[in-house]
């Protein structure tokens, strides 16, 4: 496996710069300037030729130039969480390989931030990056930790009585009624479920899809309301054009439409 990098554009504009500039000012007063620009990285199954590398290049060419670096200033590099793929790469990594490149592995992006004044300080780096979706790393050699492959672990049974347990390990953020549900359907199972199971369980019942805390009670100044907020904003069209054909516990819903034909073009030689 080769690893290649390759130096991007400026990352942000002047008055993102700026904005964060003073976020920065106000966390350490010894911060004095920020730039930030980016920087690609590249998995490759083999050593590249030389057209491949070129390619890449010029793939990679896009935006501003980056500034001129600014002597004496600490790097904090701000990745894709390690141990994903991000949405950018996922794209990047296909326009590449349709241009020709089969034997890329993979490519990511980072933003590399240059600190100038002041020290490395962890209250910095909380506010250059997004702790749910990227890390942060000192330098770019620190980014190889991207391209870890990781063979998959076997599937692990977690017993019944250490739900509350895998919920904190695991971080899936299920309620008291959900532990209770999936103790009792495992017990009418008569097995234990595996972290898989409940990783799944968790995401198909978190509040991104389920909208559960929408759907709680809603209560302003203390006076609880007739109704959610979920179902009102269901109800914000009280005459809706067409009756959904289903409708889930949370807003999703899907529309009863018209019927549509299919034509298909007859080829030259039925003409």
């Amino acid at each position: 496996m080769t690893l290649l990098q390759f130096r991007g554009a400026r990352a942000l504009s002047d008055f993102r710069l700026d904005k964060l500039l003073a976020q920065l000012q106000r966390a350490q007063a010894g911060v004095r300037a920020l730039t930030a620009e980016y920087r690609h990285f590249v998995e490759l199954r083999s050593a590249p030729a030389p057209a491949d590398e070129a390619l890449l290049a010029r793939l990679l060419a896009y935006g501003a130039p980056p500034a001129a670096p600014q002597p004496g200033a600490t790097l904090y590099l701000v990745v894709p969480r390690i141990g994903t793929v991000s949405p950018w790469s996922s794209k990047a990594t296909d326009i590449a390989r349709n241009c020709g490149l089969a034997g890329l592995g993979r490519i990511e992006r980072g933003i590399a931030y240059y600190v100038r004044g002041g020290k490395r300080d962890a209250r910095l780096a909380a506010l250059l990056h997004d702790r749910m979706t990227e890390s942060v790393v000192a330098s770019f050699d620190d980014a190889q930790g991207l391209f870890r492959h990781v063979p998959p672990r076997p599937l692990a049974q977690v017993a019944l009585g250490t739900l509350e347990e895998a919920n904190a390990h695991l971080g899936l953020a299920l309620s008291t009624d959900e532990i209770v549900y999936l103790r009792d359907a495992y017990g009418a199972l008569r097995r234990d479920p595996t972290d898989a199971e409940l990783t799944m369980f968790a995401q198909a019942n978190s509040e991104h899809c389920r909208h559960k805390i929408f759907n709680a009670d809603w209560i302003v100044d203390g006076e609880k309301k007739e109704r959610s907020l979920c179902s009102r904003a269901a109800r914000c069209s009280p005459t809706p054009i067409t009756p959904p054909s289903s409708r889930g516990a949370s807003c999703v819903a899907s529309i009863r439409g018209p019927t549509a034909c299919t034509r298909r073009a007859r080829s030259a030689r039925t003409r």
